[in-house]
């Protein structure tokens, strides 16, 4: 099956774009391997998928948005949208400063019960006007629920340095937690040192720090399609089930199971 890859719909856009409301919702049922193209819109998004796994693409980096979590993609920031599994989106569009502790960069937040009914709710309202005192209380409660959503380190920042780009392409194409600094210091053709510290400057993260968020790129697709959490793991090149589930356990708080178990939402398939 050919990925498809498509431009925004433009009424969408041109109705993010002209609403004056603090808040606005749209639904999208995207089939797997649905590509949205790059493109930006003049209020910050609140980005959930209820099934699917997403990733999304920036000049800064990627980020992957697993059900339970959404992203916070900032007013203006250009960016484009890859479905891995069948995606059931429901996005809220906020209008910059409308309310205080929002959220001021690029992140992968952690979905609460009450947010997730909100959002839900808020797709059926769409766009509340003065009239509608319901409607607004649904909205607002979006824009108070939004800074208590914990942040979940889901961020991939690419390197610029080509040598050391070269290497994180290859770890997310086989991911292995056997590979040391020295290895890859050495692959690069760098002291130790001289490799820690410009990794650091490049990503913003510690090279083991990296490599756990890739490999929690490589691992949640496919256990969302059902791939047993042992043969999971010895594709990612642990020697256990145990020690895969330990790194898992200290990066989401939750074993593979836990997390899976958790998984639940709703909404209708509305296309946007």
């Amino acid at each position: 099956m050919l990925a498809e890859i498509r431009s925004p719909d433009p009424s969408n856009l041109e109705w993010i774009e002209r609403s004056r409301s603090a808040v606005i919702a749209i639904p999208g049922d995207y089939p797997d391997g649905h590509t949205v193209l790059r493109h930006q819109h003049g209020k910050a998004q609140l980005l959930h998928a209820l099934t699917g796994v997403v990733m999304v693409s920036t000049a800064e980096g990627r980020w992957m948005v697993p059900p339970d979590h959404a992203m916070w993609i900032p007013a203006g920031e250009e960016h484009s949208v890859e479905m891995l599994g069948f995606v059931r989106m429901r996005s809220a569009y906020i209008s910059p400063d409308v309310h205080d502790g929002l959220p001021t960069g690029l992140c992968v937040l952690a979905m609460t019960d009450l947010m997730r009914s909100l959002i839900i709710e808020a797709v059926d309202i769409k766009e509340a006007d003065a009239s509608d005192e319901r409607g607004r209380a649904v909205m607002d409660l979006i824009l108070l629920e939004i800074p208590r959503m914990p942040i979940r380190p889901f961020g991939l920042p690419f390197p610029a340095d080509a040598r050391l780009a070269r290497l994180c392409r290859a770890f997310v194409v086989s991911p292995t937690p056997r590979a040391t600094i020295d290895d890859w210091a050495r692959e690069a053709g760098m002291s130790r040192r001289s490799f820690t510290r410009a990794f650091l400057a490049e990503t913003g993260l510690s090279l083991s720090m990296w490599r756990q968020q890739a490999t929690l790129f490589a691992a949640l697709p496919r256990l969302a399609e059902g791939v047993s959490i042992t043969e999971l793991a010895l594709d990612l090149g642990y020697e256990s089930a145990p020690a895969f589930t330990t790194m898992f356990r200290r990066m989401l708080g939750a074993s593979p199971r836990d997390y899976l178990r958790r998984r639940s939402g709703d909404g209708r398939s509305d296309q946007a």
